[in-house]
């Protein structure tokens, strides 16, 4: 068999670096895509339970005293409202990034097809001149017959040239077309993903300043109260005052009796002094007395 010609073998080597990086494109594109696209359905799970946390933080808020309620029932809205930057997140992704990649599937078969026409073509040249070479060996001295092979070949050859300037035209828009690609699905990630992460920092911010002004003294004071109903304080002061009341008077019968039994212990001393005086009147009444008898006798 006749060897390749220089020509016929660089091309050879051009389509087979076509291929590959058709083949390239078709894995990491497919690879990226999917992992986008998982990428996506984590992030409509996360939107789903973050929901389900809305809903149970209102379902507790509506338990609770109405400062606190009011501050987890404000945190429980502005939650809510990251979840609907998720999902327009969620949304944008699966038609800026996920979409676009899936149509490099439809890209990738487009250009198969062109380099399956332009093997086609090559194999006819190669067959063609296979089959010069051989009517050359077979039949050396017949021009017409070595002639009409030739026309084939170079037929064939013009072919072949042709759908290579094809392929190499529509190769190159395709790895232009790809690294525009390439920037233009990155880009539209990173800027879907900045503008709900800023958006959701806004929005994380207020929830933090509702849930911190909640004024923990406050509602302190209202559980206190619950546990203390006003009805059972105003008893319970009634009960103080009664109490009061009630030491103050038994205090102030102390403070009387005292000062009655002071009395009494004056009026006992003072009866004694009297009856004291009144013994030693006596006395003194017997013993002049006595003096008068005396002096009679004499």
């Amino acid at each position: 068999m006749m060897s390749r010609t220089p020509d016929a073998r660089a091309r050879d080597s051009q389509t087979r670096q076509i291929q590959e990086n058709v083949t390239n494109v078709e894995k990491h594109f497919g690879e990226m895509c999917q992992l986008f696209a998982a990428y996506v359905r984590k992030t409509a799970r996360l939107r789903d339970k973050a929901d389900l946390l809305v809903k149970e933080i209102n379902l507790y808020a509506d338990t609770e005293t109405p400062n606190l309620k009011m501050g987890m029932k404000q945190f429980a809205d502005q939650l809510a409202k990251i979840q609907d930057y998720r999902q327009a997140e969620v949304e944008r992704l699966e038609a800026k990034v996920i979409e676009p990649l899936k149509c490099y599937g439809a890209v990738v078969k487009r250009k198969r097809e062109d380099l399956k026409t332009t093997q086609s073509a090559r194999d006819k040249e190669a067959k063609q001149m296979a089959q010069l070479e051989r009517t050359r060996q077979r039949n050396p001295s017949d021009r017409q017959i070595i002639s009409r092979a030739e026309t084939e070949l170079q037929r064939a050859t013009m072919d072949a040239t042709r759908t290579t300037k094809q392929l190499e035209e529509t190769i190159d828009e395709f790895e232009k077309q790809k690294i525009h690609d390439i920037k233009k699905i990155f880009g539209e990630f990173v800027t879907v993903e900045m503008s709900f992460h800023a958006k959701a920092l806004e929005v994380y911010t207020t929830a933090f300043q509702s849930i911190q002004s909640v004024d923990e003294e406050e509602n302190l004071e209202v559980f206190r109260t619950l546990l203390h109903p006003p009805d059972f304080q105003s008893r319970l002061e009634i009960v103080r005052a009664n109490s009061k009341t009630s030491l103050d008077r038994t205090g102030s019968s102390l403070s009387t009796s005292g000062t009655l039994q002071q009395q009494r212990n004056s009026s006992r001393q003072r009866r004694r002094e009297e009856e004291e005086e009144n013994e030693d009147e006596s006395e003194e009444e017997e013993d002049d007395e006595d003096e008068d008898v005396t002096d009679d006798e004499n």
